[in-house]
């Protein structure tokens, strides 16, 4: 949520600036502003309400030059959404900062302020942090030594990036739970929220670590620790293009991106499965030695990757014969669970700052876990450089908040670490090379379900004037259940709910009448004839079913009974295969409804905040 965009050049900086908010639009905003140096050396800025393109207009008739400036594009947390309390905030028309996060001691800082005389202009805990610094600099202190000191008072989550019209040639930041990285370009520097909003100009960053403070000007940079240390970090060079937040005409980001699942798990696959067996050391050198140790797994995750996990569970604990716990990382941080001898302690998130993921890899590393372990989809995450053990998903740029392909790409790298772990419990070769062959034949799997998007979109049409569903599924198809009504009331607001098909009769059949739509996902596993009991159910209660089944499953359809058949056969991987559909059902029924699929309201695609 929210982004950051900062820039010491010689040259203008607002065009630079402008592009970066449009392409950090993705993680979901609710008001856009820009705030720069001019060259007679004041402080000019402009906020708006609501879109970039709103700031945009704003700007052609109230152009800002100069050569340093920010901008921020604003999630609300504290204070409503208006232009008082959008971003830059301004303190004695010298400081100017940008904020990401929440400040945790907001009241008392606010008195604090209050009590100094000094006039709030708006509701937020960000601009008190600009009245700190202030407070420090005219004090005398520099802007770094100032930007320190207002850190060690702040208790939250933040990303700061803080310029001085007095020293116009220097911009600075700092991070504690929210990420923050600097760009480097020739005779120019940068600071973003996130690597995307600066490839147009750099593809060289500098990804700061958590308490690092940060001074940028166009000749170079220094990193400090949070004692004030210089330290040196490490210079990636990424490997995306600016290309990457492109539709690629498709109408939605996230219709690309379903489409894009085939290409993209095939690259999750790529070196890491060969002739019948999976490459040794795929999860890191010293992976092998690890999982020979392992006897119990903990998955920790958030939304979209948590159910994942869940679909893990069932293949860990069948496959490889461990037992597996998989919990919501805001709930695990907060209790204290038992911690069973040689247990791996495993996160899943796509962006990789998650922040409640995050705070519970941290609250791992006080308990007694053999090792840490992320799957993750950022390779300069936090998570990635904080657990011991990382494995990319590859999934490439996921711009739509409703995630698709990072999901998918996360169930089959979940299937890599399950036969990886088998492989010192008992899986026979002969078994590995049946799960190799079902991974090399899923690409075109995917492919064939996606051209059954029209059939899909038909049946979409049905939902468009509803407001309740229900979704069913056995065993692995279960947690495929929950990703698909979460999809479904993610982007088309309709209030959806997802059951285990066995529990229905112990409460959610009282909601089934002729008005409510029950959506099924049913491979033909052991448990069709289970599920086909279930279903028997709601058919006598006049519920109309809508059945997404594969070839192999031998059902009929009825006045009753909607069935999409899936041209695939059932596998192990059949939850992969079942999530595909309610993808494009959810994406239809969104479009029928009018909703913004890539933006929907109220939420955020990276949730850097608790």
């Amino acid at each position: 949520m929210c982004g950051i965009v900062g820039a010491v050049a010689q040259r203008d900086v607002d065009l630079i600036l402008l592009e970066g908010l449009r392409r950090l639009e993705y993680r979901g905003y609710d008001s856009a502003g820009m705030c720069i140096v001019s060259e007679s050396g004041a402080l000019n800025k402009v906020r708006r309400v609501g879109k970039v393109i709103e700031l945009s207009k704003a700007l052609a008739d109230q152009p800002l030059r100069g050569h340093t400036g920010l901008a921020h594009t604003r999630w609300a947390t504290h204070g409503g959404v208006t232009e008082d309390n959008a971003h830059p905030h301004v303190s004695h028309q010298r400081i100017s900062i940008v904020h990401n996060g929440i400040i945790e001691n907001f009241e008392a800082l606010r008195q604090e302020i209050v009590a100094a005389g000094i006039e709030l202009r708006s509701q937020t805990d960000s601009e008190l942090i600009a009245h700190l610094i202030y407070q420090q600099v005219s004090s005398g202190h520099s802007l770094l030594d100032a930007l320190a000191a207002t850190a060690q008072r702040l208790h939250g989550a933040y990303a700061l990036a803080v310029m001085d019209r007095d020293d116009p040639s220097t911009l600075v930041g700092t991070r504690s739970g929210s990420p923050l990285v600097v760009g480097i370009g020739l005779g120019e520097h940068f600071l973003a929220s996130d690597a995307g909003a600066l490839l147009p100009v750099t593809r060289q960053f500098v990804y700061l670590e958590e308490g690092d403070l940060v001074a940028i000007r166009t000749d170079g940079f220094e990193v400090y620790d949070r004692s004030m240390i210089p330290v040196t970090r490490e210079l990636f060079e990424s490997s995306l293009n600016a290309d990457a937040v492109d539709k690629g005409g498709y109408r939605h980001y996230m219709l690309k991106e379903i489409h894009q699942q085939p290409d993209v798990v095939a690259e999750t696959l790529e070196g890491r499965i060969i002739d019948n067996h999976l490459v040794a050391d795929c999860f890191g050198p010293e992976s092998e030695a690890l999982f020979a140790k392992v006897e119990a797994i903990h998955i920790i995750a958030c939304g979209t990757s948590y159910h994942a996990g869940l679909v893990a569970r069932y293949w860990i604990e069948a496959i490889a014969g461990l037992p597996c716990h998989v919990e919501i990382a805001s709930e695990y941080r907060y209790r204290s669970p038992a911690v069973p001898d040689n247990t791996l302690f495993v996160t899943i998130s796509q962006s990789g700052e998650t922040a409640d993921t995050l705070s519970a890899l941290r609250e791992a590393g006080r308990r007694d876990y053999l090792a840490t372990m992320t799957i993750c989809n950022v390779p300069e995450s936090s998570l990635i450089r904080e657990s011991d053990l990382a494995f990319m998903t590859r999934a490439g740029v996921e711009i739509g908040v409703a995630s698709t392909k990072a999901f998918t790409t996360q169930v089959t790298a979940l299937m890599l670490f399950t036969m990886a772990l088998a492989r010192h419990h008992g899986m026979s070769a002969a078994q590995e090379a049946d799960l190799v062959a079902e991974l090399r034949a899923l690409p075109g799997q995917i492919r064939s379900i996606l051209q059954i998007e029209t059939d899909i979109a038909r049946v979409a049409e049905d939902f468009t004037g509803k407001e309740h569903a229900l979704f069913l599924g056995r065993g692995t198809e279960f947690p495929i259940a929950m990703e698909g009504a979460l999809k479904l009331k993610e982007i088309s607001y309709i209030h959806a709910e997802a059951y285990a098909a066995g529990e229905l009769k112990h409460g959610p059949l009282a909601l089934v009448d002729d008005h409510l739509p029950v959506i099924v996902s049913a491979s033909s596993s052991e448990l069709l004839a289970k599920l086909v009991s279930n279903l028997q159910e709601v058919r006598a209660r006049g519920g109309q079913l809508y059945i997404f089944a594969d070839q192999d499953a031998d059902l009929v359809a009825s006045d009753q009974v909607h069935l999409i058949t899936l041209p695939v056969n059932h596998s192990t991987l059949s939850p992969i295969l079942q999530t595909i559909p309610l993808q494009l059902l959810a994406y239809y029924v969104a479009v029928n409804r009018g909703t913004d699929v890539d933006q929907p309201r109220n939420l955020a695609k990276s949730v850097t905040v608790e």
